[in-house]
């Protein structure tokens, strides 16, 4: 018997992957390595951290600040940042974990992913000693798909039905595989909602989130005018069709819709509350120094009340159109 945990479910550490200045983060790398040092310590206050990184020494010198979990720095050449969708996804194979390590594409074919793609194999020969990795010869990342530990997954059409991802599949073809892998009784598949900006055809992680077997926080624009309204509100209409495992309508929670944000070109930027990460003990919430930022952060707070929330301003992550939860992948208990 196999299943995909949820994110609540009891973690063995977080991994990242540092920024470098061979990457497209050249251009502001100071902004966004302080970024990535308060959420890494932040992270560490929960929970063990493993960093990828270019230079142990360079990277490691960064953090002055003393935390409560160990963070480990794991030399690894990348091409970028972003570990939800270059980092494995751990399966439950009769209660032990194993690692699947799928085909990373650079959300289809957008960008060079190389080296992302083997930071999985070469962490197995350091980090992941302990735990089975298994190859899949499949395009998938982290950020596509959302588990509530019980056999449903969430996830959206437009970024599993890219035809840049794996065509020689169809819809029922994908269902099968998915459901084969990863256990499960019910796949929902979301058809509508989008982010300007946003780079991974719809990731489920930027629109609406699992946050138990019964609850979906989902982001929803009360703007008539701004050019999200129409597919946001259909998403709204579908999400509040679907059922649980127990064919139960779920709880349905609103996010708030962030002041918009622009890049230096005037480019609008995928700002997004969904994007939070859930550590034990903890929610790290992304924030974009808006007005919205409290009014999300009380939510979240409301639906984890038995977790600390910690909002961070992630307003530098966005300048490469992704957010807290993108650059961070975490490992159920049991992994080693």
């Amino acid at each position: 018997m196999h299943r995909l945990p949820a994110e609540w479910e009891p973690q063995s550490f977080v991994q990242f992957t540092f920024p470098h200045q061979q990457s497209d983060w050249a251009y502001m790398y100071q902004e966004v390595t302080s970024c990535f040092i308060r959420i890494i310590e932040a992270t560490a206050s929960f929970e063990p951290v493993v960093v990828v990184c270019h230079s142990t020494e360079e990277v490691g010198g960064y953090f002055k600040n003393p935390t409560k979990y160990t963070i480990r720095f794991v030399e690894i050449a990348s091409n970028d940042t972003w570990a939800r969708d270059h980092g494995a996804i751990t399966v439950l194979h009769d209660d032990k974990p194993v690692l699947l390590d799928f085909v990373f594409n650079g959300w289809g074919k957008k960008f060079e992913a190389g080296l992302d793609n083997l930071i999985t194999p070469q962490l197995a020969k350091s980090v992941l000693k302990e735990t089975k990795v298994q190859f899949m010869d499949f395009v998938l990342e982290g950020g596509a798909i959302e588990s509530d530990g019980q056999g449903t997954l969430l996830t959206t059409s437009e970024c599993l039905l890219s035809p840049f991802r794996n065509p020689h599949l169809n819809k029922a073809q994908i269902g099968e595989f998915l459901i084969e892998t990863f256990g499960l009784k019910k796949i929902l598949w979301l058809n509508h909602g989008y982010l300007a900006g946003d780079d991974t055809d719809s990731h489920i992680d930027t629109l609406a989130r699992l946050c138990s077997p019964n609850t979906i926080a989902y982001v929803k624009c009360d703007d008539l005018e701004d050019e999200h309204f129409e597919a946001l509100q259909l998403m709204e209409e579908q999400l509040k069709t679907f059922t649980n495992s127990k064919g139960l309508p779920y709880k349905m929670i609103a996010l708030p819709w962030p002041q918009a944000c622009y890049d230096s070109d005037g480019d609008r930027l995928p700002a997004t509350y969904a994007n939070f990460l859930i550590v034990n003990g903890g929610v790290l919430v992304p924030t974009y120094a808006v007005p919205q930022d409290k009014e999300a952060l009380r939510i979240i707070q409301n639906i984890f009340p038995e977790r600390k929330v910690i909002g961070i301003d992630c307003r530098p992550l966005i300048d490469q159109h992704g957010s807290l939860h993108c650059i961070s992948m975490q490992y159920p208990a049991g992994v080693e």
